[in-house]
């Protein structure tokens, strides 16, 4: 006789109890960071003026800010998970609330790009905690929107900053864009140290000092090669010195990372397909969106005509349709139905039809412009949520902020690599159409240097054709990249399922279902929940196997009241009576 036993239920799974107003907190805080990558913009002329300050200081207090924060998001990521998300995030509340004092409250150009960099590396524990922390207190069935309004936040901040910017500066002096950051640091420390709950990674590892550091010099010269190429040339020595010294650094990065035991960034995480589609995905989406801004701004100023604000506020309505869409939870929605590879490849393909048609449609107006740059946000919306989620699904929990932190260093490194690459197009078409103005450093060079009317429309129109074909190849990339992402996913997708198939519980306790094609015996209680397993059969086997009966595989067979079956393949069911 079969014992009959109570049917055990799963628990439901359940994030944190207060998620959402965590998410809400912590995302105001990463909003003030993300403004700051663009909101000292528009103070420019005043920090010229208030601060006598130059050319050079002007830039580097604009870079130290991000040349800091990139350098440092893999370690911040991997600070967050040995020693714990809630005290990183307290930390980076309280570097970037400091920093924001100091720099409001600079009396010279040297002190404001020290509290600047001292801003960045708040910033950086915060975009990579954030994160984190989104993974930690989400389940399963709302991880995909609660990472679609995080990555809500990302886009509104760059689009938002001068425009905030701007309003501040209309009514106080420069220094009141860092104070405002200071009463949302101080709720931003309150709320974390109230609700959200402390994670560490339980094994403990020990700390990766050597690898921090190369991560962290090797990513920041990149950056700072990135940074410089625009002005100095990519072909001069100082971006292509600084270039070199970060690859090789970063290169010993990865040999120190596969030689110890405990690494920083696992660099096994590499080959697993999904990690790898997910990686190739987020680069073109940043590189889409870095470099169509860094085109379109010149496109609006040089082109049509438009001023700097004006600008800002034409690009808007990118920013605006990633937060609509975001908010409405539509890409979250999307992915449960369609599956990841496909809602990344309608994403990637839309970006990739934005960018073609602000490229052939908005060569002459604002209007063919707009319907690009509603589409394109269409494409991020849908994109990017369902990769970051992506990214750190491949990663395991414990591992979260690291996993933030290759998402974070990747979107700087397709920022950077869209601006460098579609800014070369963009030069190398310019300087064919009008090899006069090779030497100019700018299009309002080469229209200074112009003789008359007639030859500044030329260098207009050459210019307009540059921006075309920059786009246009950054279509094509985005759309070949996005599909080849699509293509790896749902290959790791596949490959996950036939795992999964072939471990399954139930089944002669043996993966390998070439050796047991009988699957009418034990195997088939094996699974059952609620019955013993047939001791009446048990007790019926002969000690030494019998292979000519179903269901066994060729050896002794013990069963017991609280025992499953075992066979050469390993037990069928190890829990007791409810398998």
């Amino acid at each position: 006789m079969t014992a009959p036993a109570a049917p055990r239920t799963e628990p439901a799974p359940q994030g944190h109890p207060q998620r959402w107003l965590i998410l809400g907190v912590i995302c105001l805080a990463q909003l003030t960071v993300l403004l700051d990558n663009t909101v000292l913009n528009v103070a420019i002329p005043s920090l010229t003026t208030e601060l006598d300050a130059s050319t050079a200081d002007v830039q580097w207090m604009i870079n130290a800010y991000s040349l800091v924060q990139s350098g440092l998001l893999l370690t911040a990521g991997s600070s967050a998970d040995r020693y714990g998300r809630k005290k990183m995030l307290v930390v980076g509340l309280a570097l970037f609330g400091i920093g924001s004092l100091a720099a409001g409250l600079a009396q010279s150009s040297g002190q404001l790009i020290a509290a600047r960099a001292g801003m960045g590396v708040g910033g950086a524990l915060l975009l990579t905690t954030t994160l984190a922390v989104v993974v930690q207190i989400f389940d399963d069935s709302e991880r995909v929107r609660a990472i679609g309004l995080w990555a809500t936040v990302n886009s509104l901040g760059f689009a938002a900053g001068p425009l905030v910017g701007g309003v501040v500066l209309n009514h106080f002096w420069w220094g009141a864009i860092f104070l405002i950051n200071i009463p949302v640091a101080v709720i931003g420390l309150v709320a974390v140290v109230r609700l959200v709950p402390e994670f560490k990674n339980p094994r403990g590892e020990r700390p990766d000092l050597l690898g921090a550091l190369l991560s962290t010099v090797g990513m920041t010269a990149v950056v700072f090669a990135i940074i410089s190429g625009p002005e100095h040339g990519w072909a001069s020595a100082r971006v292509l010195l600084t270039a070199f010294v970060g690859v090789v650094v970063l290169a010993g990065f990865v040999l120190w990372e596969l030689s110890i035991p405990y690494p920083m960034l696992d660099m096994h995480f590499f080959r697993n397909q999904k990690f790898i589609g997910a990686v190739a995905g987020a680069i073109l989406v940043a590189f889409g969106m870095g470099g169509s801004l860094f085109l379109l701004t010149q496109h609006l100023q040089f082109v049509l005509g438009y001023g700097p604000l004006e600008a800002g506020l034409r690009t808007a309505p990118m920013a605006l349709t990633v937060v609509a869409l975001n908010l409405t939870g539509l890409g979250a929605r999307l992915v449960p139905r369609l599956g990841t590879p496909v809602t990344i490849a309608a994403g990637m393909s839309a970006l990739a039809a934005g960018l073609a048609a602000v490229a052939v449609l908005g060569r002459d107006g604002y209007t063919g412009m707009l319907l690009g740059l509603v589409v394109m946000g269409a494409g991020i919306a849908l994109a990017m949520p369902a990769m970051a989620n992506a990214i750190m699904s491949a990663i395991p929990p414990e591992k979260a902020g690291v996993g933030a932190g290759v998402n974070g260093t990747l979107a700087e490194f397709g920022n950077g690599l869209g601006v460098a690459v579609l800014g070369a197009v963009l030069n190398i078409r310019f300087a064919a159409l009008v090899p006069a103005a090779v030497g100019a450093a700018s299009l309002p060079a080469a229209l200074a240097a112009a003789d008359g009317p007639g030859e500044r429309t030329i260098i207009k129109d050459a210019f307009a054709s540059g921006l075309e074909a920059s786009q246009l190849v950054g279509a094509v990339a985005v759309l070949a990249g996005g599909l080849l992402a699509a293509l790896l996913l749902r290959r790791a997708e596949r490959a996950e399922a036939a795992t999964g198939e072939a471990g399954k519980p139930g089944e002669a306790g043996n993966s390998d279902q070439a050796g047991n094609s009988d699957q009418a015996g034990n195997s088939d209680q094996a699974g059952k929940s609620g019955q013993a397993a047939r001791a009446d059969q048990a007790d019926r086997t002969d000690p030494a196997g019998d292979p000519e009966k179903p269901g066994q595989a060729g050896e002794a067979v013990k069963t017991g009241a609280g025992e499953g079956p075992e066979t050469a393949g390993g037990r069928a069911d190890s829990t007791g009576p409810a398998a």
